[in-house]
């Protein structure tokens, strides 16, 4: 039996109630956003299990999975209750990224779209960061186009036999399952031809190779399936919905990105900047005033495009091109707090002493927001969606349309 609560308007009581049981459990499990001493990285084996331990203690408090049923292991809570966590997480640092598109992307996808059976089994495991999830589109023939994806998946008595390759798969080499699209029928057009299926990442048959980055880091991976089995029951959705399914994880990853995942994966920077700026004394500088001011600003409209969201997903609609506008606005986002944040870290982002564990923080947020205009989609793919399906824009001619995939030129 769903256990989740009717979303209506909390007290006054149990508002304070709540905050004061999610400002509890920060002050014991969490540091202030300006303090990033002794934390680790997502890329460390100790990010990573730290992430797990910290989502351990979030569900043990109740925290865990806040919309999700108390039967799939969430906390049955209204998103009510969400509003209020983000707005408590606010100025403090959560050591919870390797788990941004585990609770971003396939979390929501389970919860969507899987069987009765698919969430008794996985979703309990993936809120309190037992198991943690990637996703596998991106092909390097296929670029953009992930549609135009090449990946086989051949059937076979009980079982899906995958052959292919993935790239750029954020956190494939710690993650234990992944979601994967892949072609089950080549002679039907190149959207109707293809199937999601989760995979289990340490069985045989899959390879992860890092993929080193100009930071010096190796957050992504390729993925290569040769001859990898995936049961029957591990389909994710129908036969063919595949392309439905991954365009409704882009927007779940869309909305991760540029709203929040509504868990602190994307909590506003600007409250930590602050503080850094005034640590160093930079707090009367006007022209940094402006520009944290501004930060902030925006961030406040990040929120409010953050509650729009969440208030369909979490009553029961994935998002919409409302996620290409998140996504859009998040990118550009990043890029004024990255100047920002080279504004305040000055000299020290360009050069630090060989000894400073901490002395490559500066330079490598700034390398890494680049990135961000690509993930989930590119902003010009962004502003494509924007226009089409906002806009009423008449979309690119397609010469293809409508043919086999298998009859369509590929480099």
């Amino acid at each position: 039996m769903d256990t989740q609560i009717d979303d209506t308007e909390l007290g006054d009581v149990e508002v304070a109630d709540f905050r004061r049981r999610v400002a509890q459990f920060l002050e014991a499990n969490c540091s202030r956003a300006g303090d990033r001493s002794g934390t680790v990285g997502d890329e460390d084996p100790e990010g990573v299990a730290t992430a797990r331990a910290f989502q351990g203690a979030m569900v043990d408090a109740g925290l865990g999975g806040l919309t999700f049923p108390t039967e799939f292991g969430g906390a049955g809570l209204t998103k009510r209750h969400q509003e209020l966590f983000n707005q408590e997480v606010q100025g403090w640092y959560l050591p919870n990224m390797p788990l941004s598109i585990s609770h971003g992307m396939c979390l929501p996808m389970l919860d969507q779209f899987g069987t009765p059976e698919q969430k008794a089994r996985f979703m309990p495991d993936n809120i309190s960061g037992a198991s943690i999830w990637c996703q596998m589109f991106s092909e390097p023939g296929a670029g953009s186009d992930v549609a135009g994806l090449s990946t086989r998946a051949t059937r076979d008595g009980d079982e899906w036999i995958l052959e292919g390759q993935k790239v750029w798969t954020s956190g494939a080499h710690y993650c234990d399952y992944g979601v994967v699209v892949a072609r089950t029928d080549a002679t039907l057009p190149k959207h109707q031809g293809l199937t999601m299926f989760i995979v289990d990442m340490a069985q045989p048959g899959i390879e992860v190779r890092p993929l080193r980055q100009i930071s010096g880091g190796s957050g992504f991976n390729e993925v290569f399936f040769t001859e990898a089995r995936v049961p029957v029951d591990y389909q994710l959705g129908d036969l063919g919905q595949g392309w439905n399914l991954a365009v409704a994880m882009l927007m779940f990853e869309r909305v991760s990105i540029g709203a929040g995942g509504g868990s602190g994966l994307n909590a506003d920077r600007s409250p930590g900047l602050i503080v850094a700026a005034q640590a160093l004394g930079l707090g009367d500088d006007p022209v940094l005033r402006q520009g944290l001011a501004d930060l902030w600003i925006r961030e406040q409209i990040k929120g409010y495009i953050s509650q729009r969201i969440r208030a369909a997903v979490t009553s029961g609609r994935v998002p919409g091109p409302e996620g290409s506008l998140a996504k859009l606005y998040g990118s550009l986002l990043a890029r004024r707090v990255r100047d920002v944040s080279m504004t305040i870290a000055g000299s020290a982002a360009q050069a630090w002493d060989a000894e400073d564990s901490e002395g490559s923080r500066w330079a490598t947020a700034c390398l890494a927001t680049a990135g961000i205009s690509i993930a989930g989609g590119t902003d010009e793919v962004q502003r494509n969606i924007i226009g089409e399906r906002v806009l009423g824009l008449p979309k690119e001619p397609d010469p293809y349309k409508g043919a086999a995939w298998e009859s369509i030129p590929r480099s």
